[in-house]
């Protein structure tokens, strides 16, 4: 299990310098490509030559490519001194340079967005297992009758709907005619019933779509997985049915479950935009639409970079799940 770790985390390290050293050079490599200059686009349009240059030098935008990747790798590492004439500023660890809008420091940026976000999916996380892998478990278990049916139309309508259109509707209902929830985020170091209020409608939102497909993937997994022969076997020893469902037939059902899960996880880190757009959530999603439409290339690389090591440790997990609940993948 130890060599199995270091493998994994190995890949995990690597995989991230990757992911870093390709988004770097999208960033920054490519728009001298095409003719435009990052410089340029952090002094801004009315800007003349010289303070071009200077920005160009503070930032190292002069120096090789390479030589500008180390020095933003050192900067989320060790934190980064930028230097202007006289005056030297100090960016603290983990740096991702300042914003070419507001020159506020990237990561308190990043900070502030990231529990916003962190918060809605872990709720809708455990709603849609809850609700997904349960109604998938029934389905199988009543093949065919009404109750399969019915499962899997609201599935269906589920995974259709589009996520803005259930938001509107639930707002509509329970906020605006009801007011049964919050008006805004609330951070759950203030008020608990607050931060739950202002999430709940979110949660079951972004749940209800997810837990469809879940449902689905549920069903057409377990019943594969019961019409095994290790399953027949299983029941020809005598062993009870929820002997049967629980330790053998759930066992293989959640692999296929934990790899959409580990996919599901990171995407959502960054990719929750419509979500957190149609509630009014400034999270890391709202950031990076926000800083697409000022070009503020600082704040897109470090949205970026969090998805991705988002990505790469739920996966990481994952993997180790895997290890968990089947013993074989240790010696992969």
């Amino acid at each position: 299990m130890l060599a199995y770790l270091i493998r994994r985390l190995t890949a995990v390290i690597v995989m991230l310098m990757v992911v870093t050293l390709v988004t770097f050079g999208i960033f920054f490599l490519i728009p001298k490509m095409t003719g435009s200059d990052p410089a340029a686009m952090f002094v801004g349009k009315q800007a003349d030559p010289a303070a071009i240059e200077g920005i160009r030098q503070k930032l190292g935008l002069d120096e090789p490519i390479l030589v500008q990747f180390w020095h933003f790798v050192v900067g989320v590492v060790a934190g980064r001194d930028y230097s202007s004439g006289g005056e030297t500023i100090h960016c603290a660890a983990p740096c991702f340079g300042y914003s070419f809008r507001t020159e506020q420091d990237v990561w308190p940026m990043l900070k502030d967005a990231f529990p916003v976000t962190l918060s809605m999916i872990i709720g809708a996380v455990v709603l849609w297992l809850l609700a997904g892998v349960s109604t998938g478990v029934i389905s199988a278990l009543k093949r065919g009758t009404v109750v399969d049916r019915t499962a899997m139309i609201t599935a269906l309508a589920g995974v259709s709907l589009p996520i803005y259109f259930t938001g509107m509707l639930a707002l509509l209902v329970f906020r605006t005619q009801l007011d049964w929830t919050n008006a805004e985020y609330v951070p759950i170091g203030e008020s608990f019933g607050g931060w739950f209020g202002g999430l709940i409608l979110p949660w079951v939102t972004l749940a209800f779509l997810y837990a469809a497909m879940y449902a689905r993937l549920t069903r057409a997994t377990l019943l594969e997985v019961l019409g095994e022969d290790y399953i027949r076997t299983a029941r020809a020893k005598g062993l009870r049915e929820p002997v049967v469902l629980g330790k053998h037939a759930m066992r293989s059902t959640m692999t296929p479950i934990l790899t959409i899960l580990g996919m599901d996880l990171g995407a959502l880190v960054g990719g929750a935009i419509l979500t957190e757009s149609t509630f009014s959530l400034h999270g890391l999603g709202y950031l990076a639409i926000k800083s697409i439409g000022d070009r503020d290339l600082p704040i897109i690389i470090g949205v970026t970079l969090i998805t991705a090591a988002a990505v790469v440790i739920a996966n990481l997990v994952v993997d180790l799940l895997y290890a968990v609940i089947d013993p074989r993948v240790r010696l992969a």
